[in-house]
Parts: structure tokens; C-alpha cells; sequence
């Protein structure tokens, strides 16, 4: 796929139907947070439940640092802490949740200033020490496309994760505004 080649990009979000979307652990309390995923981790019938205990720790650790880089290449994030879509649709995440649902919002309804991007998710790409370039780098907007120039989308080279741990671009929304409708929708 040519990232440079002038499309359709959209954003993608999944998420448990009954929860809504863009419930994120990061904005709760620490103590909160942590309860919710020892919840989870009880319940066992979800992606989430697999989880290492050290997650919400590390999680933390890496959104600041995902922010951090973000800011450096002149980003604005508005939270401390990100919502999390994918570039391009992920079909099968869906199957994360017990009865997960998506959203889908075109790229360029959001300010350049306020998404990153990971190529991969947020924890392998920070954490995995393979070599590869893409590694403990948060992107912008232009700079994403070259790197699928380059590289490919994930989710297309690598759907089931049998080849790498990188299995889709991941999108960093650093600010509520263009999420608002979503919000709101909460149950």
C-alpha cells in the first residue's frame, strides 16, 4: 500500500458496547484503575484480562513518554494521556471485547497538532528491542505515510501477529474536541 498515494485514510476506534467509547483507564485514579483491571483480569473473557499486573504502571510510563516525543516534533496534546484509534480498519479487534463495536472518523477531521502515531501499538513499539527503526518512535501525521512508503501497514503484512509484534499503526488523540459527539454518547 502507498502511503503517499492521495486516499481515503480513516481512523478506527473499538470498544465494548456496553462501557462506550474512549473509556480509557489513564483517566481514571490510579487505585480506580487498577480495580477496574483486577476486574477484568477476574473475569478473564476479554483481551484486556491477559494482562500483566506491572500494566497500568507501565502504560502510564509509556503514554508520558509518547507525549513527550509528540511535543518535541511540535505536537500539542491537550490530555496527559491519549484515546487510542488505529490507521485503517482492524477488523478482528472487534473480537477483543465480548461485544465490541466501532468507530470510524476520517483523518482529516482532526488537527495535525493533536494525533501521533506509533507504528504498532503503543507498548511493542516503545518496549520491543529488535533494531528496527520504527522503535521507540512516535510519528506525525506526514511522517506516518512515509514510513508506510516504506514499510507497509502492518495490519495487511501482519494481521495475525505471526510475523512481528507490530500488527496495525496505532493514532494518539491528544485532546477531547474531536471526539466530542463520541463522548457524549457514553452509556
Amino acid at each position: 500500500m502507498d502511503g503517499g498515494t492521495p486516499r481515503t485514510w480513516t481512523l478506527h476506534h473499538y470498544y465494548e458496547h456496553e462501557c462506550g467509547p474512549f473509556r480509557n483507564l489513564s483517566d481514571l485514579p490510579v487505585e480506580e484503575a487498577e480495580a477496574v483491571q483486577r476486574r477484568l483480569k477476574e473475569r478473564g473473557d476479554v483481551f484486556a484480562s491477559r494482562r500483566t499486573d506491572d500494566y497500568l504502571t507501565i502504560r502510564r510510563q509509556l503514554e508520558s513518554r509518547a507525549r513527550e516525543l509528540f511535543i518535541r516534533k511540535g505536537g500539542e496534546p491537550v490530555r496527559a494521556r491519549p484515546h487510542y484509534m488505529t490507521l485503517g480498519a482492524c477488523e478482528w479487534i472487534v473480537e477483543w471485547y465480548r461485544d465490541g463495536r466501532e468507530l470510524t472518523l476520517g483523518i482529516d477531521e482532526l488537527d495535525t497538532q493533536v494525533i501521533s502515531f506509533t507504528y504498532g501499538d503503543l507498548f511493542p513499539t516503545m518496549r520491543y528491542g529488535d533494531g528496527k527503526p520504527y522503535r521507540g518512535q512516535v510519528y506525525t501525521k506526514d511522517e506516518i505515510f512515509r514510513l508506510i512508503d516504506d514499510h507497509g501497514l502492518p495490519q495487511a503484512w501482519n494481521p495475525d501477529g505471526s510475523r512481528a509484534p507490530e500488527r496495525y499503526i496505532e493514532a494518539q488523540i491528544w485532546d477531547d474536541a474531536p471526539l466530542a459527539r463520541f463522548l457524549h454518547t457514553r452509556p
